[in-house]
């Protein structure tokens, strides 16, 4: 059962893989992306900045999920097949290290959908409470990265 056990942590990469082509996805759809907004603000000649501002922000947006989905694989990589030669930023020693990883790169997601509402500004009332039920989920995600103890 022990050697079932321990053969059976390269399961995880089948969530690895997964991830990584996610990411990859998510990087071509961002580029895709950035393409389409570079055009935009060529043909407009830079005479719709507000559009084009938010174009960039979900542009943003995309990049930091596929930023998160290639976090994500690399520190189930690590923590359960092997070491990675990678910056210090992004060593994974122990679950908690990935769960603060990805808790800092979900509140960016966050703020940055919020800037992207903001922006649009339709409903101020709405765009309030969208705003402080984004900021409870990042206390919520800073307080548990913070006093979640370590692994």
């Amino acid at each position: 059962m022990k050697q079932l056990l321990s053969k059976s942590r390269q399961l995880i990469l089948i969530a690895v893989v997964s991830s990584v082509v996610a990411a990859l996805a998510a990087f071509i759809w961002g580029a895709y992306k950035t393409v389409v907004a570079v055009i935009h603000i060529a043909s407009s000649f830079g005479s719709e900045a507000h559009g084009i501002g938010v174009e960039l922000i979900s542009v943003m947006d995309t990049f930091l999920i596929a930023t998160a989905l290639y976090i994500f694989a690399v520190g189930l990589y690590e923590l359960f097949i092997g070491e990675l030669e990678l910056p210090e930023w992004l060593v994974i020693h122990n679950l908690h290290d990935l769960k603060a990883k990805l808790s800092g790169v979900i509140i960016l997601v966050m703020a940055v959908t919020f800037l992207e509402r903001l922006a649009q500004w339709r409903d101020a009332q709405a765009t309030l409470m969208f705003g402080i039920a984004i900021g409870v989920v990042a206390v919520a995600l800073i307080g548990f990265s913070h006093f979640g103890g370590k692994d």
